[in-house]
C-alpha cells in the first residue's frame, strides 16, 4: 500500500488525477485494516502481553508504538479531509502533502516494528508464541467482521492497486 501511495503522490504531483474509487480503497485500508485491525491487535494483545512479561508501558517501545499509532490515525484523518477537498476542487496540493507525511511516518513505523519491537517480542514471548498468535488472529477476525471485510479482501486490494489502475 505504501508503494501505491507513492505512485499516487507522483501522479498527483505531475497533474494526473486519481479516481475516487482508488482513493476510497486506500482510505479504507488505512482506516480499517491498519488503524483498526493491525493496531488493534497490538494494543489489545501484544502490548499488554509484553507489559505482563516485563516490558514497561511508559518510556519504552510500547509507549513509542502507541504514540506512532495516534499519529497514524491523525494522518489518516488528514488524508480523508484533503481527499474531500481534492475530489470537490481538483486541487491536490494538500492531498499530496498529507500522503507524503503518511508514507514517511508509516515507513519509519514499520521499520521500528520489524527491526526492534517484533525482535524484542520474539525474545520475550518465545514460550507464548502459539497462545499469542491465536489471540492476535481472533482479535483481527473480530475486527474484520465489524468492517465486513476479510484479510483476503485487503490482501487483494493491495495486490490489485497497480500502476495501470493509477495511470
Amino acid at each position: 500500500m505504501v508503494n501505491a501511495l507513492k505512485t499516487m503522490c507522483t501522479l498527483l504531483h505531475s497533474g494526473k488525477s486519481i479516481p475516487r474509487s482508488i482513493l476510497e480503497q486506500t482510505i479504507d485500508f488505512s482506516t480499517n485494516f491498519t488503524n483498526v485491525c493491525h493496531h488493534g491487535k497490538e494494543e489489545e494483545s501484544l502490548f499488554p502481553t509484553l507489559e505482563k512479561n516485563g516490558m514497561p508501558k511508559e518510556g519504552g517501545p510500547i509507549a513509542r508504538m502507541l504514540y506512532d499509532h495516534k499519529i497514524t490515525k491523525d494522518l489518516t484523518n488528514s488524508i480523508i479531509d484533503s481527499t474531500k477537498v481534492y475530489l470537490s476542487t481538483g486541487k491536490s496540493t494538500a492531498l499530496v502533502n498529507d500522503i507524503g507525511k503518511y508514507i514517511n511516518h508509516v515507513s519509519l513505523h514499520l521499520s521500528k516494528e520489524n527491526q526492534r519491537l517484533f525482535v524484542m517480542a520474539d525474545m520475550i514471548l518465545a514460550d507464548q508464541e502459539l497462545d499469542l498468535e491465536s489471540t492476535l488472529n481472533k482479535i483481527e477476525q473480530d475486527k474484520l467482521v465489524i468492517s465486513q471485510k476479510s484479510r483476503k479482501n485487503y490482501a487483494d486490494l493491495v495486490n490489485n492497486i497497480t500502476l495501470s489502475e493509477l495511470t
